[in-house]
């Protein structure tokens, strides 16, 4: 199974890495439309012994998918049938924007990573529930009681000031609750101005707070309330995110986003300083990622899940996780140079460790 790098390496390595991504996506998807995925989900579907629940839901396989892979719910089904536990859609803004100028997705090969500043591009909060919906009906349909999981990723729209941030993030809380799984209030993409600034406590307490009523609500149901932060906090804020997380009782904490570092990259320095702002993601982030993870551990109560994400390439990166006190870990970059195979073989290694 090791056609894709090949693949990659005389194909895809040659193209603009976004448009790379959305030719790749679409072929997922157009097997998914063919029935050609449906037909191999049995090949791709996680053992049984890697079932947990986590945050009150049954996921069938702790690994998933991290939000900005499927930022607009396009293709939540074509990516559970190749074995991801779970798909975090988004980030989704309040209102439909899109993105930054390209080019914006850039590939640092010999780090295998990748550096980006997309910019939120999405079709805005209510074209993407529907979409969520409808996935979510159809997962209902076809899968058992341990269907893939949907998380939803929210953001701030780049034209809304800071001051007026709550209200754009209930706004998406308002479409998309009642559709999503667990819910994800991102504070830590670098590549929205100002967005980071809400991670201080006095900033993040109010929007949390007002996320989580507001998606308990709307859904007339708890919803599962998690907040997104950055691999870049000094040990003193992740120490005031976490308490404040328990103080919420938030129900989880994904960590990392991407970072704006570019330290102990392998990559042409002259190529890194060009290529210029940011979220560095991919293998460089795994050692900062997992110290995260581990200081997070000691600080939150143990009933409230930690989300791992970062530098996560194989099965060993997600056992190293868990067994650091994660509950749930995603992925991203890694599956942009091992394509379709990814989850499923993940997920294979991961039977045979557990």
């Amino acid at each position: 199974m090791r056609i894709y790098p090949l693949v990659f390496k005389q194909i895809f390595s040659r193209m603009d890495p976004e448009k790379a991504h959305h030719f790749a996506f679409d072929a997922l998807k157009l097997a998914e439309r063919v029935g050609l995925s449906k037909l191999t989900r049995k090949f791709f579907a996680p053992s049984p012994v890697l079932r947990r629940t986590v945050m009150g839901i049954d996921f069938p396989s702790p690994f998933g998918l991290a939000a900005g892979f499927d930022k607009g719910a396009t293709g939540i089904m074509c990516l559970s049938d190749i074995g991801f536990g779970h798909v975090e859609i988004g980030t989704v803004t309040g209102q439909a924007q899109e993105g930054n100028p390209s080019p914006r997705l850039f590939r640092l090969i010999e780090d295998r990573a990748v550096i980006n500043r997309m910019g939120f591009n999405n079709e805005g909060a209510e074209v993407v529930a529907a979409r969520v919906a409808g996935s979510r009906q159809q997962l209902k349909r076809e899968y058992s009681a341990h269907r893939p999981v949907i998380g939803v990723n929210i953001g701030k729209t780049k034209i809304v000031e800071l001051e007026d941030a709550v209200d754009d993030y209930l706004a998406s809380t308002r479409q998309l609750a009642n559709h999503a799984d667990y819910l994800v209030v991102n504070v830590s993409s670098p590549n929205t101005p100002g967005l980071r600034l809400l991670q201080s406590v006095q900033s993040l307490r109010p929007l949390l707070e007002a996320v989580g009523s507001k998606a308990d609500e709307v859904a007339g149901r708890h919803i599962p309330l998690l907040v997104k932060i950055a691999p870049d906090l000094s040990d003193e804020d992740l120490a005031e995110v976490a308490e404040l997380a328990g103080e919420l009782k938030l129900d989880g904490i994904i960590a990392t986003n991407t970072t704006i570092g570019r330290t102990g990259l392998r990559s042409d320095s002259a190529k890194v300083e060009e290529i210029g702002a940011g979220g560095l993601s991919g293998e460089p982030l795994r050692e900062r990622s997992l110290e995260v993870l581990r200081q997070l551990r000691a600080l939150v109560p143990a009933e409230m899940a930690i989300i791992s994400v970062g530098g996560v390439s194989n099965a060993q990166d997600v056992k190293q996780r868990l067994d650091a006190g994660a509950d749930l870990v995603q992925g991203y970059t890694a599956f942009l140079y091992e394509g379709p195979f990814w989850a499923r073989n993940i997920n294979r290694e991961l039977a045979k460790l557990s």
